[in-house]
Formats: C-alpha cells, sequence, structure tokens
C-alpha cells in the first residue's frame, strides 16, 4: 500500500513537518515523488518509519538513527529483537516505579508503613539501569562485574543523607569548576579544589579509590563525546580543564 505525507503523518501519529525532516536528514526518503510533486512512500517506507519511532522512543538521537539504519550491516531482525529486549527492561524500570508508588499510596492512607530507605529504592534502580543502559558494557569491560555489582550494591544501600551529600557534592563540582577555569590553570588552588570534590563524589560510589582509576576516569571525560558534553555544557573546554586538574591532583595528592 502507498501514502501520501500527509497520510502516512496521519497512520504513524506524526506530524508532516517531521516526515519532511526526515527527508531533508536522508533517515526516511520517499519511494518516489509524482508527477504532481507529493513524495509517496511505499511498505519499505512504512517499516522503516516504525523502526526510527522505535529507537526515538527509546531515546536516541536522530543522528545515531541515521547512522545506524545507513549502515549496511543494519539488520531488521535483529534491531527489532533489540527493541524488544530493551523494551522490556523499560517494563520492568516502570514496574519498580509503580511499586514503590503504590506503598507510598498505602503508607499515606495509613496502611502498609514506609522507611524512608523504601521510599528512594525505586529511583536508586532506575538510576542503576540507565547506567547499565549507556555505559554497563563499557565499565564492565573496563572494571569488572565484581567491581560494578559492588558499586550498585553500595547505591543501592544508599542512606538519604549520603543520597544528600552526594546531590550536594555534585553542585560543588560544578561551581568550583566554574570559577576554577576561568584562571586557566589546572594547578590553581580552585582547580584542585575541584579535582578533590570530584574524588570524593567518586568515593561515593566506588568501594575503593585509586589515583590509577581516577585518571582513568578523567581520560574518558575528554575522549567520550558524552561525558565531554555534560562538563562542556557549563563552558566549552571544561571536561579537558577538568581532566589536566586531576591529573595533577593524583600525581600531587597524598590522598
Amino acid at each position: 500500500m502507498e501514502y501520501t505525507v500527509q497520510k502516512l503523518a496521519q497512520l504513524a501519529g506524526v506530524s508532516t513537518r517531521t516526515l519532511r525532516y526526515y527527508d531533508q536528514m536522508d533517515i526516511l526518503k520517499p519511494a518516489r515523488v509524482n508527477s504532481s510533486g507529493y513524495r509517496i512512500y511505499g511498505t519499505v517506507e512504512v517499516d522503516r518509519l516504525q523502526h526510527i519511532l522505535f529507537y526515538r522512543e527509546l531515546g536516541v538521537s536522530l543522528e545515531n538513527i541515521k547512522e545506524m539504519m545507513n549502515d549496511p550491516s543494519f539488520h531488521v531482525a535483529h534491531a527489532l529483537k533489540l527493541h524488544h529486549e530493551q523494551l522490556l527492561h523499560r517494563r520492568e524500570q516502570l514496574d519498580v516505579l509503580i511499586a514503590n508508588v503504590e506503598k507510598t499510596i498505602a503508607s499515606y492512607e495509613g496502611g502498609i508503613p514506609m522507611s524512608d530507605h523504601e521510599k528512594f529504592e525505586g529511583f536508586k534502580q532506575k538510576q542503576i539501569d540507565d547506567n547499565e543502559q549507556k555505559y554497563g558494557q563499557e565499565i564492565r569491560e573496563k572494571y569488572g562485574d565484581d567491581a560494578v555489582n559492588t558499586a550498585n550494591d553500595k547505591l543501592k544501600s544508599r542512606t538519604i543523607e549520603q543520597q544528600k551529600e552526594v546531590t550536594e557534592l555534585e553542585q560543588q563540582i560544578k561551581n568550583a569548576l566554574a570559577q576554577a577555569y576561568l584562571t586557566g590553570d589546572p594547578a590553581s588552588a580552585l582547580a584542585q579544589q575541584s579535582a578533590d570534590l570530584h574524588r570524593q563524589w567518586l568515593s561515593h560510589y566506588w568501594v575503593t579509590y585509586s589515583k590509577e582509576a581516577h585518571r582513568g576516569i578523567a581520560q574518558m571525560y575528554v575522549e567520550d563525546e558524552r561525558f565531554k558534553a555534560y562538563y562542556d555544557e557549563l563552558q566549552p573546554g571544561t571536561a579537558q580543564f577538568l581532566h589536566d586538574a586531576i591529573l595533577i591532583y593524583t600525581t600531587t595528592s597524598r590522598e
């Protein structure tokens, strides 16, 4: 069956503007353009749009979707299996959060008492699951299953006070980095304070701190665009500045 832009947009629940944008991006081209100038989409394009919307629902950027789907090695059946696994994983995350909400409702209605630890259990598990999805394979290959599993267990057992300290440390790191970056000197007192705050923050996740591992994390901040973007959001070049500050810190600090 064939569809015009308008008909396909109605079928898929997206806007015609979205389909035109996908065409411009070279991620979803029409099968042909008819004599009247209308874009015409066939079965192949309908299936491709379904895959695109699957990936978008999973939070994958359009640039990454384009790269994957335009790769000659892209295999539809394999992609669908991955979609299925990721959706099941998301359902598990939602089930944990739903159970958490139900416990909270019961607690407010005078039913089952709920400990402070239980109140944040679902959110902790979601954080672990999100990290596993984004970085799991990389960090497990780098540090080993035992180290990652132990770190996850440490996160699960974190108290409210410890969680508050972690959140405050994250903000302190950002504030100190923003000021230190203006000095232009990664060896400055402010820069070294940033590196020390970063060590304290890591210690909430790691079982054992080591300078070597700290340097390894710093290297990831400049090599991996995901981490680099997080710090460079403050100011372009911040990730490199933090990297340099950590290298100096781990060379001179007694920690």
